[in-house]
């Protein structure tokens, strides 16, 4: 397959008949009681989540994402009276997600605003909570093709952005879901393993995981390692474009501690199993930083960051070893314990994955990205996957049933 097919892409190939009745509206009563569909050189298995230890071999390796997803939706009132909601996407200076959540007093903010034309550019909104006693200030900066650039401000000062973000905001659901948040998805809409501020959408391939799954998982002998990517809004965005060459994968922060590189250089050849489509796009770009520093070992850390088709641009034939290896001999003798960069990585047919021979994912949106991510790792089987998940009355989307999948070839 040439390495400039996936800008030929044309995602209309890529989508699927999708009824709104399949779509999961709300969680299952219980995390693990959801469906787990099974595919392996082409044989499907219909299994439930509880089972998920007996399809995981004792020697494997399981990464996960802990991010954990802010009240990112915001709402004020201007002075007359209409309500603007402010959806946070990232902090407008290039600091990472977990910077910008220890914000104190102040943080300039990327952002999408609803109904913005009832705020007038001069106004200041603001906001005050009696119950918590916070006051927050909004300014309006810019505005781009993309998004809006807002100043928020807040007392007390002394409080982190996270803080007042749990205190003023909403739980931003998915907007196919056609509902506000409601108390449930207050603990639903995180995975039982979240730790770290800075997603705006969960990695919902964790949301199955129950205390017991990962106890079970653990007695078998199956290791887990946690990774970080903050998801952003970018996925929830359909690609419109007619071809690949025409959308943009907005970046996304990764955050991978030094340890969690060794364990991985120690785990192969062994498998990995990456749970979600963020999991699987962490392990692959850490990869491809390290491909970056095994030709130029000197190159500074900072800033580095991995493009939306440079793997289709440059391909490479660095083992995964070696790939590592690199990446950890940087971090070790510039003296950085975490792996923090950027990633655009686009992952599409003609891509070969390199970090992982498991996924476990939910089932995607018709012409997503995250869907082009399934087509790369199964190959053209991923029809007759999400024809058997139809068949079958699986749910969809971020509230519905989960796969494991295994790698072609």
């Amino acid at each position: 397959m040439p390495i400039d097919m996936p800008r030929q892409l044309s995602i209309s190939d890529f989508t699927y008949d999708l009824p709104d009745v399949r779509i999961a509206t709300h969680p299952l009563p219980q995390r693990d009681d959801s469906k787990l569909l099974v595919y392996r050189h082409g044989i499907i298995t219909d299994a439930v989540f509880q089972q998920l230890p007996l399809h995981l071999p004792e020697n494997a390796l399981m990464v996960v994402n802990n991010t954990k997803v802010v009240e990112a939706r915001l709402h004020f009132h201007t002075a007359q009276g209409a309500q603007v909601e402010l959806f946070y996407l990232a902090p407008a200076n290039q600091i990472d997600q977990s910077l910008a959540m220890a914000q104190l007093d102040e943080i300039e903010i990327k952002c999408y605003i609803g109904k913005a034309r009832k705020w007038k550019p001069d106004e200041v909104l603001l906001r005050h909570d009696a119950a918590s006693g916070l006051t927050l200030r909004a300014v309006l900066l810019g505005k781009t093709a993309d998004y809006f650039t807002v100043r928020l401000s807040w007392t007390p000062r002394q409080l982190p952005f996270a803080q007042v973000l749990h205190l003023a905001g909403q739980i931003p659901l998915p907007p196919y879901l056609h509902r506000d948040a409601d108390l449930t998805d207050a603990e639903r809409y995180q995975t039982v393993y979240a730790q770290l501020d800075g997603s705006v959408a969960a990695p919902t391939a964790g949301l199955h995981f129950t205390e017991s799954v990962m106890h079970n998982l653990q007695q078998k002998g199956v290791r887990t390692e946690r990774v970080t990517l903050h998801v952003g809004a970018g996925t929830f965005k359909p690609v419109q474009a007619d071809t690949m060459a025409g959308h943009e994968m907005h970046g996304e922060y990764i955050d991978v501690h030094i340890d969690v590189l060794r364990q991985l250089m120690g785990h192969l050849p062994r498998p990995v199993i990456a749970v979600g489509t963020t999991s699987m796009r962490t392990l692959e770009s850490l990869y491809w930083l390290g491909v970056q520093l095994h030709g130029q070992p000197e190159m500074p850390l900072n800033g580095l960051q991995v493009a939306q088709f440079d793997p289709y641009d440059h391909p490479s034939d660095v083992p995964v070893a070696d790939a590592l290896a690199a990446l950890l001999f940087a971090l070790e003798s510039q003296g950085k314990a975490r792996v923090l960069a950027q990633t655009h990585l686009m992952i599409a047919p003609g891509y070969r994955v390199r970090m992982a021979e498991g996924l476990i994912t939910n089932f995607h949106q018709p012409h997503s990205t995250l869907l082009l991510l399934v087509a790369a790792f199964i190959g053209s089987d991923w029809r007759m996957v999400y024809q058997h998940a139809l068949d079958h009355s699986y749910r969809f989307l971020s509230y519905g049933d989960s796969s494991l999948l295994w790698k072609a070839g």
